[in-house]
């Protein structure tokens, strides 16, 4: 196995496999998959479709062992599924993918060249997805009080993604604390699904930035509609995480606030055209205004007489 790490001490890029997120670098995009394959490999294989042709650097799957993760009071109950009436563990295990089906997952991904990685939620599914190399783990919001997952992910030396939706500001530094700050991605999130615009909050990515200085921050959104998603990468959010679904009327908790193919295609689109714009900050001008300077402009101006020649007297 491959250990992931930073670039360089306190460094703000985060390695990804091949590629490295952080400021400056190009956006990291990835497509939530999640459940919404619902225990369908075929459905999985089609969503890594949908997200390596709209151009997604990775796509992310959860990661459950249903014995831990599922209260013991919550087994029994029955529920209604597509696959007919049955009980609420039988359930979280019909919709959990084994190590043959990530096996077939991750020669897909390999076919279309798309990396992919999960958020485990118990430190056997961490154990389950060491046997991947993987290009990093992700800590999904309801996961950031839970240590002994943190510490396990710690252990790994893989690029971390951390998830903080429903996290008070005191949560999240005990969180940095037991994960160290050296190989962390830091997402902002609101965990409603689908969440409102008025509680999306995106400037508390200005806020983690400050924070966190030396760790990239990013964004998880779980909105409808695309242009607030664009908000957060203008704001500076290097890391971008959508749930995907191949129709938003599929049986799923997770599929109304979930990016249908087509939007993808122009969320990954235009997501590259905002980064592409920002530039350095630096004010000059481009080779391309000298014709219409020449043209419009009647008075050189101040900044123009400066740097011309000295006349001699």
């Amino acid at each position: 196995m491959s250990t992931i790490t930073s670039i360089g001490a306190n460094s703000r890029l985060r390695q990804f496999g091949s590629k490295t997120a952080g400021p400056g670098q190009p956006v990291y995009i990835t497509g939530e998959i999640g459940i919404n394959h619902n225990g369908d490999l075929e459905n999985a294989f089609a969503l890594i479709d949908v997200a390596a042709d709209a151009g997604c650097d990775a796509v992310k799957f959860q990661k459950r062992t249903p014995e831990i993760c599922t209260p013991r009071d919550q087994w029994d109950i029955e529920r209604d599924t597509p696959w007919g009436r049955m009980t609420y563990i039988d359930y979280r295990h019909r919709v959990e993918f084994g190590e043959s089906e990530y096996q077939a997952i991750s020669e897909h991904c390999a076919k279309r060249g798309i990396d992919w990685f999960a958020s485990p939620w118990d430190t056997e599914a961490v154990a389950f997805l060491e046997k991947f190399d993987l290009p990093a783990h992700k800590v999904a919001s309801a996961s950031l009080t839970d240590d002994e997952l943190l510490r396990a992910l710690r252990a790994t030396g893989r690029t971390i993604i951390l998830s903080t939706g429903m996290s008070t500001p005191k949560q999240i530094r005990h969180a940095v604390e037991v994960l160290g700050s050296d190989n962390i991605l830091m997402c902002h999130a609101t965990s409603t699904y689908p969440a409102q615009a008025e509680e999306l909050n995106l400037r508390v990515i200005n806020t983690l930035q400050q924070e966190y200085p030396n760790v990239p921050i990013g964004y998880s959104g779980h909105e409808t509609g695309l242009q607030t998603t664009l908000a957060a990468v203008a704001l500076g959010a290097t890391f971008v995480e959508r749930h995907i679904t191949l129709d938003r009327a599929m049986w799923g908790s997770d599929q109304a606030a979930s990016v249908e193919p087509q939007g993808l295609t122009r969320l990954v689109r235009d997501i590259r055209t905002i980064e592409a714009s920002l530039g350095d900050g630096v004010k000059k001008v481009y080779e391309s205004e000298l014709g219409p300077m020449k043209k419009l402009r009647r008075v050189a101006g101040v900044v123009a007489e400066a740097e011309s020649e000295p006349v001699a007297v």
